[in-house]
């Protein structure tokens, strides 16, 4: 669960056009650094390679950002006072061409989100939040996640194939994400089709027509906002121990307003679904295409912990993170300049030759101890559900192996990705046992 879901991959602006966004002296790369064409995206990693050999600090012409690779710069970048979370200005520049007041709706709810926030106002949101993402907290969740996959798996257990994310991957995360929020488990429908436009939006698929996608954006945030608000308004009468109810106890206390628990709780059910979901498909196949390491966890169950760990350094489904430079500074030797847009590219850093040894293998039996992935962010914005998200994964993918035992990849589909610079998944993954 990423609460850095919402990542918009910005179109080139045209010449005159936020002209103070950087510059990056000509150097001869002979390798297409260009983040967005199809091969790049289809297959990051010899990119993420080639951007931390040539220009780990590389302004990307076709995107107008600069892109900061190396996992000594990414984790410095997460904890530099220069680069603000606070990106407005660059949904903005999103619609451009349809001028700001095209995506309102949108804007209203997210400048109240703890993702868009720096310093005090960022510290104030997340400490009251942060009560119901607790470890302890958390692990009273924990038969809930189980009972949730166990059902899920009573369903398909005797059919001997399935496809994995629709019906595990696609359904786990918002079952439990809506019981931990105190959302009816029978409304999961109506947030997951409010969340596809957001995802939508913020990573564009190429050629996309953005006047169809803010309409959408615009008309599913209206929705789920009015939606949570008539919950908000339930929770003040009938509050229970799930995490709105202790948002709301926040705003009577004068700790946070209505506005702030609706737009953050909407920010938690659309993260605590969406990335969730990609990254345990993302999990179980690096798992089925690499059988000694299956086997390996099938020999040693302790291993569970660390196969999650890796399968999120191996390939995470939030790759890239983006900041906004508040300031003009020099990250090895190339000149950001204040506005610039900053994207933290996650994915390579998590396979950086310098700091995870034979970055391109998965290995469970990884020790990240010393050096751990940013997978799930760094420092103060690190993801707030990350807690849960472990959880969920550790749960689902143990029960996953003990209730199907043969488990493997079925000959008969292929796999389907999905992949941006925003979200990394899986269409569809047919399995078989």
């Amino acid at each position: 669960m990423s609460t850095e879901g919402f990542q918009t991959v910005w179109n080139p602006a045209p010449r005159g056009v936020c002209g103070n966004m950087g510059r990056m002296t000509p150097t001869a790369v002979p390798f297409d650094l260009n983040p967005v064409s199809p091969q790049n995206l289809a297959d990051p990693v010899p990119f993420y390679r080639e951007l931390q050999r040539q220009a780990p600090v590389y302004w990307a012409q076709s995107i107008n950002t600069w892109l900061v690779s190396r996992h000594e710069d990414v984790v410095a970048s997460f904890r530099d006072p220069r680069l603000s979370a606070n990106r407005t200005a660059f949904f903005e520049h999103q619609v451009q061409s349809l001028g700001p007041a095209s995506i309102q709706d949108f804007m209203k709810i997210i400048r109240n989100q703890v993702f868009m926030k720096d310093g005090a106002e960022h510290i104030r949101l997340r400490r009251n939040m942060n009560p119901g993402f607790t470890a302890q907290s958390l692990d009273k969740w924990r038969p809930a996640i189980r009972r949730t996959m166990e059902q899920l798996l009573e369903r398909i257990q005797d059919r001997g194939r399935m496809d994995l994310v629709k019906e595990i991957s696609h359904e786990l995360p918002p079952l439990v994400i809506a019981e931990l929020l105190g959302i009816p488990v029978e409304d999961r429908e109506r947030f997951r089709a409010w969340s596809k436009p957001m995802a939508d939006f913020s990573s564009p698929a190429p050629g996309a027509d953005m006047g169809v996608l803010v309409q959408e954006v615009n008309r599913a945030m209206m929705a789920f906002s009015g939606y949570l608000t008539r919950i908000v308004e339930e929770r003040r009468s009938a509050p229970g121990p799930d995490v709105i109810s202790q948002m709301v106890s926040a705003e009577e206390e004068g700790k946070l307003t209505t506005e702030e628990v609706v737009s953050n709780a909407l920010l938690l059910l659309f993260a605590g679904h969406t990335t969730t979901t990609d990254q345990f498909s993302n999990c179980v196949h690096a798992l089925l295409t690499s059988p000694d390491q299956l086997k390996a966890l099938r020999d040693n169950p302790g291993l569970l912990g660390s196969t999650i760990e890796e399968s999120i350094r191996f390939n995470p489904a939030v790759p890239f993170i983006g900041r906004v430079a508040v300031e003009d500074f020099e990250l090895r030797g190339q000149t950001i300049r204040k506005g610039s847009h900053v994207m933290f590219a996650l994915g390579a850093a998590n396979r950086d030759p310098e700091v995870f040894s034979e970055p391109d293998r998965f290995d469970i039996t990884r020790d990240m101890t010393q050096t751990r992935h940013v997978g799930f962010g760094f420092g103060p914005h690190q993801c707030i559900g990350s807690g849960l998200a472990r959880r969920e994964l550790e749960i689902a993918l143990e029960l996953l192996l003990q209730r199907l035992p043969g488990l493997r990849l079925d000959e008969e589909h292929t796999p389907v990705k999905h992949h941006s610079l925003a979200f990394r998944g899986f269409t569809s993954l047919h399995i078989r046992w």
